[in-house]
């Protein structure tokens, strides 16, 4: 097996329940699959058997863009492209369904990224360390621009946590796949982001001096800091915005 790059945030998945187990978190039959940082194609092959009617593959590392390119050379309906995910455009896609076991280095500046494209994504499904599942889980108090995002455009889930043994190399963290399921697409994501980045600058201030509003419906709730709201609460404001 090849060595792993650690300036890649390479750990191959090597256990096949594993990779049945995320396979079957979705129907991919004739869809448009997007696998990110595939590697060796453990994932890739369980997402060919399911017959989706595309897939892409978005791999960074040459060597293995290469190998990936003579592995699955036979295959009609799958494209693979030598690119940083950061820098891929999605705009000419539509209800794209992303599957990956996400470089963890990258995995909240990927999820971030791909918040932008919500009208041309269906769902992600994605392998992260647990502490970023758990800090993009809107269902857990303390509110985050991650949660608020998320929240206002998908509706998410925490599917089962992962062991770091069913890894080569093994991670010193243990792992959850999640499920982004986008419900929302954002039409102004600027305004978005600049809400986002005022409400959670200088959290121990007051909503009320950061927010310059004038409306009673929300007055309560401006009076009170971001850490003591609820994200029902966070999203009313918004909407105010």
């Amino acid at each position: 097996m090849k060595k792993a790059k650690k300036s890649l945030s390479q750990n191959f998945l090597i256990d096949k329940n594993i990779c049945k187990k995320i396979i079957k978190q979705t129907n991919l039959i004739n869809k448009i699959v997007v696998e990110i940082g595939p590697g060796k194609g453990a994932l890739t092959d369980y997402i060919i058997n399911e017959k989706p009617k595309k897939i892409i593959l978005i791999e960074k590392d040459n060597n293995l863009y290469r190998d990936l390119k003579e592995k699955y050379k036979s295959i009609t309906n799958l494209k693979i492209y030598n690119d940083d995910i950061l820098n891929f455009k999605f705009n000419n896609y539509n209800n794209l369904i992303f599957i990956s076991n996400l470089p963890y280095n990258i995995s909240t500046k990927v999820i971030l990224y791909l918040f932008n494209y919500s009208k041309n994504i269906d769902q992600m499904i994605f392998m992260l360390q647990k502490e970023v599942a758990e800090k993009f889980d809107y269902n857990i108090k303390k509110m985050n621009k991650y949660k608020f995002f998320n929240k206002l455009i998908c509706i998410y889930k925490r599917c089962f946590n992962i062991s770091p043994v069913v890894f080569f190399p093994k991670p010193k963290v243990q792992s959850t796949l999640v499920k982004f399921k986008i419900t929302k697409s954002i039409r102004d994501i600027n305004k978005a982001k600049n809400f986002s980045e005022l409400i959670f600058k200088n959290k121990r201030k007051k909503i009320n001096t950061k927010l310059k509003m004038d409306n009673e419906e929300i007055t309560e709730i401006l009076d009170k800091r971001v850490d003591q709201i609820s994200i029902e609460e966070l999203l009313f404001i918004y909407n105010f915005y």
